[in-house]
């Protein structure tokens, strides 16, 4: 297909290399630079509030059920929240929900550091965080397109899902680092403080070259009206049915890895930091082969499905702290060749006009199915330990697996959509 024409600021062509396409925008760059320093904060609290709620209870059904409150909002509200982002605009709605997330960031953090921190304000923190993430979430997704345009939109979506696991790679080192030097509660203070880059770069996007998709007007039957869609097209059906299998008992590694290092391999605390940024660091080498050579489409998806119930079987089995430091890297490489193939393959066939209540529903399957999933695994560690944890996810990704063929089977495979980004290595 050759290079893809990018427009940069002065409307010149640019000739980017397909894979680097979204880089020649400059509201783009602003965008995922915010995002990557935002990524490192958010995985410094989430790893912070793990070690925060284990210290406080011991409890891993606790633990569990402090991630459920946090991700409750996404499966209650996440589909709504969809209709929400594309009635307003969405570099604005980004405004609104990131200050409320510094401020609430800053606020749990100097309740930590003063010493008043309980189980309850606990959970009251990650309720407020969840209403904010149902909205924020599927306004960061639709955002997207309308920075880079149909040309780089699969480039930007690879770029960002790269850097979301830079994040889940890093974020986890600086909690450790945190930590064990000066306390838990300034990785929540660092987490505002890097919500305060994203807000600076979101008012620094030059606004004349954001190219808005159109804003929906109110009206009855606008969530419906996605819902039929999605069950019309295999290429949407399938990641979405499958990421909400997935994502109920395979995501849930703030609840599975502190039990799975700390208890079933007897690592204590470091473990879990070590094998967050085990997973991290996979995570980023599959992002990377994928920018060289990106993969959508249905078929994919169930390849890499398999592959990532092998590695976590593998995982769940390990003999020693060491071997899972290893296996996890390709727990994390098959689970971000899973995520980014769904996420670019969603991005790419949702209608324009419904982009923010179709991400809107991959958001609740892949965070919003939390609140089911972080109990159960929770109560499973609970009762049998990290092992079974792991274990029961390895068995719901063959589980998602053999629905994608289902669907690949029995769905309809959609006209293609000439207002829609043109998708790559599709099946």
């Amino acid at each position: 297909m050759g290079r893809p024409v990018v427009r940069t600021s002065a409307g010149e062509a640019s000739s980017t290399p397909a894979r680097f396409a979204a880089l020649a925008v400059p509201n783009y760059r602003r965008f995922i630079g915010g995002q990557g320093i935002s990524l490192i904060g958010s995985w410094t609290e989430t790893v912070a509030q793990g070690v925060l709620v284990l210290s406080m209870t011991g409890s891993a059904f606790d633990l569990g059920l402090v991630a459920a409150l946090r991700y409750l909002p996404v499966l209650l509200l996440g589909p709504y929240a969809g209709v929400i982002v594309d009635r307003h605009d969405r570099r604005r709605t980004l405004l609104v929900t990131q200050t409320s997330l510094a401020f609430l960031a800053l606020a749990f953090g100097i309740v930590i550091l003063t010493g008043h921190q309980t189980l309850m304000l606990a959970m009251i923190v990650a309720v407020v965080f969840g209403l904010l993430t149902a909205v924020d979430n599927p306004a960061r997704m639709a955002l997207i397109p309308e920075l880079v345009g149909r040309e780089a939109l699969h480039s930007a979506v690879t770029l960002n899902s790269i850097l979301a696991n830079v994040g889940r790679g890093v974020g986890p080192l600086v909690a450790a680092a945190l930590i064990g030097t000066v306390g838990i509660g300034w990785c929540f203070v660092a987490n505002a403080a890097s919500f305060g880059l994203v807000i600076a770069l979101l008012l620094s996007m030059r606004v004349a070259q954001i190219h808005s998709e159109g804003r929906i007007p109110r009206q009855s039957g606008q969530l419906r009206a996605a819902l039929h869609v999605v069950r019309g097209n295999r290429q949407l059906l399938g990641p979405l049915a499958m990421m909400a299998i997935v994502g109920t008992f395979a995501y849930e590694y703030e609840v599975s890895l502190p039990v799975f290092g700390e208890h079933s391999l007897s690592g204590g605390p470091d473990e879990y930091a070590w094998l967050t940024a085990g997973f991290g660091a996979g995570s980023i080498a599959a992002g990377i082969i994928l920018l060289f050579w990106p993969q959508t489409g249905l078929t994919r998806m169930i390849v890499l499905t398999i592959a990532y119930a092998i590695a976590l079987a593998v995982t769940a089995a390990a003999p020693s702290t060491a071997f899972a430091n290893i296996t996890i890297v390709f727990v994390g490489a098959c689970s971000i060749g899973f995520l980014t193939t769904g996420n670019s393959t969603v991005q790419l066939f949702a209608p324009s006009g419904m982009r923010g209540r179709v991400t809107s529903l991959w958001t609740t399957a892949f965070i919003g199915t939390t609140p089911i999933g972080a109990v159960i695994i929770g109560g499973i560690g609970q009762a049998w330990g990290g092992r079974a944890a792991v274990a029961v996810a390895a068995v719901a990704c063959l589980t998602a697996a053999g629905v994608g063929v289902l669907i690949r089977a029995r769905a309809p495979e959609p006209a293609p959509d000439p207002a829609a980004a043109g998708p790559t290595h599709l099946s």
